[in-house]
């Protein structure tokens, strides 16, 4: 049956399992404080979306001020912040699913009238977007700061309770920006050939790594990242196989510790190096696609599904070297769902039907999937739905983005 198959279990490597393959996309709320704290109705909202999933991956999360992409975003840029993402953690944990950060920097996707400067970026170059602002090119010790600033973004995750991170380079931001040959003009060690510009996303994750080491608990990492882009030149699926290989091949760096001997998590995996290092390893990759079952968006003759291809990629690798992969993109219905576990990936992530629908899980569990909402109310849906305003607005605004009764 298609529930049975949803509803099993997942070990992670870091040592947490997923109680079933049921994940929730992180979304954009744009209901936080002005100063990055989280807003009481944002609270409330993944509170009741985390009864059922699995596990819960927030909305995206600045690490640094320059990353701010847009109104109402979560940060996580300074210990202030601790206190007010331990209260999302808790509802998250409260509804019984893991909470996942997930950490960000907007690149030149962020807009000058919320930074008050221009956006950095991997170069000066604007994205091909109506009204967009030309970014400048950040320096090499720019590119440290905020390669570090994952690192502490991920520290503070660990301090407010959370289960894990995942970071963000999809859908055109920082990461992808270095990756992007579009976005990536640079003709000095951040730029230029393919592993030039893989090295920044590389280094991300591996300060990730490390600084998830230092968790006493098992503690989780996933990457997330868009296949392609339409823009020439651009990011092709080829580049991404190759990303792909080096994501699968990352570890993070530990401190060795006297007489080789690692130190043992409950639960935790840990792998030993020579010298006496353990290794962190990411928990799964997150393939950032608007539908799953469609080709490539930039070549219509190519029909391959960009996921499937990420997956085939990884088969070539012993299983133990394989992270799992969780698949996205409208998904509506159980076999939508159903479907996306039988072409390979391990779990699935859950978006805007869960905006119609915060109880898809529970419905689908009890054998109700015919009472699933499938519209968004026209009127009433903040309180019926238990979403913030400033989300509900944007949704009713988005015309065609959900469908509205």
């Amino acid at each position: 049956m298609i529930a049975d198959r949803l509803f099993e279990p997942l070990p992670l490597r870091c040592g947490l399992t997923l109680s079933n393959r049921i994940t929730i996309a992180p979304m954009t709320t744009w209901s936080s404080h002005q100063d990055g704290t989280i807003h009481p109705d944002e609270i409330a909202y993944i509170r009741r979306r985390s009864r059922g999933p699995s596990l819960v991956m927030t909305a995206a999360c600045y690490v640094q001020p320059d990353g701010h992409a847009f109104d109402g975003q979560w940060s996580c840029h300074s210990d202030a912040m601790i206190p007010s993402l331990r209260a999302a953690a808790d509802a998250i944990h409260a509804e019984g699913a893991l909470a996942v950060l997930q950490i960000h920097h907007g690149g030149r996707m962020c807009h000058a009238s919320i930074l008050g400067h221009a956006p950095v970026s991997a170069s000066a170059v604007a994205a091909e977007r109506p009204g967009a602002d030309t970014p400048r090119a950040m320096t090499e010790a720019e590119i440290l700061e905020c390669i570090d600033a994952f690192g502490d973004a991920t520290r503070r995750a660990i301090a407010a309770g959370y289960d894990g991170v995942e970071i963000h380079g999809a859908n055109t931001y920082l990461l992808q920006q270095f990756f992007s040959p579009h976005s990536n003009r640079r003709d000095d060690a951040w730029g230029g050939t393919l592993e030039k510009r893989m090295r920044f996303p590389l280094a991300v994750a591996r300060a990730v790594l490390t600084a998830a080491n230092e968790a006493e608990r098992p503690f989780a990492v996933g990457y997330r990242f868009s296949p392609e882009e339409i823009e020439e030149p651009g990011i092709t699926l080829e580049d991404t196989l190759h990303l792909v290989d080096a994501l699968a091949a990352l570890r993070g760096e530990t401190e060795k510790r006297e007489g080789g001997e690692t130190e043992k998590r409950e639960g935790g995996e840990t792998e030993k190096r020579e010298g006496g290092e353990t290794e962190k390893r990411l928990d799964w990759l997150h393939v950032s696609v608007r539908d799953y079952r469609a080709g490539s968006m930039r070549d219509s003759a190519d029909d391959r599904r960009p996921t499937r291809a990420v997956i085939d990629r990884l088969a070539a690798l012993p299983e133990a070297e394989r992270p799992p992969v969780i698949g996205v993109g409208l998904m509506y219905t159980p076999d939508d769902a159903a479907f996306a576990l039988d072409d390979g990936c391990a779990a699935v992530a859950l978006g805007r039907i869960l905006l119609m629908e915060p109880e898809w899980v529970e419905k689908v569990r009890s054998g109700n999937a015919a009472d699933i909402r499938t519209a968004l109310p026209a009127e009433g849906g903040a309180a019926d739905l238990t979403l913030p305003a400033p989300l509900y607005r944007v949704l009713l605004g988005r015309r065609g983005w959900l469908p509205v009764r």
